[in-house]
């Protein structure tokens, strides 16, 4: 979950948030300004010290709320891929390594920020799962998953796309407010580009999907059919009311793969828990 998804949560929760955190709003621009690898690492330091103060000790319940179910995702994601870089000989040295290395280390970052902000209100990751250990197989659906890289990078696949789905998904609700929205762009593209790597990972592998793009194509763009379920809606042409496949182009009218590549689809929050059920978030 992207950490201004986090603060648009907590705005509709807390009326009153905007005004706590209304004059530490240029430190959130000040941290977007070095740039995006800067501030993807310093933004969940930074945040947990704006919450602080906003709230001092002690959280509204709803605020907790929120919070809580954010790091139930964070805890998914940052064990998924602690766990594959610790199977033996799963991820190829190189690159391979390097990109999962460095998602790794984000979604690990993501925990400390919330678990420092939540303070003794943090849940434990033993809640989640079994003691805190997850099905990643998703009950036998992705049985390989930690002994076959493909199903490993295909499982990925699945988890960044849907994050980005998610994160468009609250995207209106933030343009009312011009700075926090500058910011949550800035992060939402690295998201996004992890989610490209991921798919250009699997089509350099000998056994990846053949038609996989660094993009979604349509609704079953996964070469995985257990993944379905996280590109539905993907195959939609038509935004704003216009009809994509219907304008001209350069070589004649918008092809259906165009039409769907050029726009991803939102995922309402509904959607995305019955996504990761099955991985054992609760």
């Amino acid at each position: 979950m992207n950490i201004f998804n986090i603060l648009e949560e907590i705005e509709k929760a807390d009326p009153d948030f905007h005004d706590r955190i209304n004059p530490r709003r240029a430190a959130i621009k000040n941290i977007t300004s070095f740039g995006s690898k800067i501030a993807v690492a310093a933004l969940p330091f930074a945040m947990g010290t704006i919450f602080q103060k906003a709230y001092g000790q002690t959280l509204p319940q709803s605020v907790t709320d929120i919070l809580n179910f954010a790091l139930k995702l964070e805890f998914l994601e940052s064990a998924f891929y602690t766990q594959g870089l610790a199977a033996k000989s799963l991820v190829p040295t190189g690159g391979d390594t390097t990109a999962i290395t460095t998602m790794s280390t984000q979604e690990k970052a993501h925990v400390v920020f919330l678990q420092t902000t939540l303070g003794s209100s943090a849940i434990l990751q033993t809640t989640q799962g079994t003691n805190g250990t997850y099905d990643f197989t998703a009950a036998g659906l992705f049985s390989t998953v930690f002994t076959n890289y493909d199903t490993f990078l295909a499982v990925a696949n699945g988890f960044e796309d849907t994050g980005v789905r998610a994160y468009k998904g609250q995207v209106p609700a933030l343009i009312g407010n011009q700075t926090v929205l500058t910011a949550a762009l800035s992060i939402h593209s690295v998201e996004a580009r992890h989610a490209a790597t991921i798919r250009q990972l699997r089509s350099l592998r000998p056994a990846g999907p053949a038609t996989i793009k660094p993009w979604i194509t349509g609704a079953n763009d996964t070469g995985n059919a257990n993944l379905f379920n996280n590109y539905v809606g993907e195959d939609n042409v038509i935004q704003d009311n216009i009809t994509i496949t219907s304008l001209n182009a350069l070589n004649g009218t918008v092809a259906v793969n165009a039409a769907t590549e050029a726009f991803d689809e939102p995922l309402t929050l509904a959607q995305v828990l019955s996504l990761v059920a099955p991985f054992g978030v609760k």
